[in-house]
């Protein structure tokens, strides 16, 4: 929000669990990268990266 105040509607914070049947377990997460690119602010695609590799880390480690 500090690089970009108007970024706040856009935040990727919807982090989806579901279930699939059969015991497996499906989480699903807002690509931050796609969703910033609307917005002309190089930090800001830097930090979307940034934010990007953690939400794959934390899916991964699901």
């Amino acid at each position: 929000i500090k690089i970009e105040p108007q970024v706040g509607a856009m935040l990727p914070c919807n982090v989806i669990v579901r279930s699939t049947g059969a015991g497996l377990v499906m989480v699903s997460a807002i690509n931050p990268v796609a969703s910033m690119q609307a917005i002309p602010n190089d930090q800001l695609k830097a930090l979307a990266g940034q934010v990007r590799g953690m939400l794959e880390k934390m899916i991964a480690a699901i």
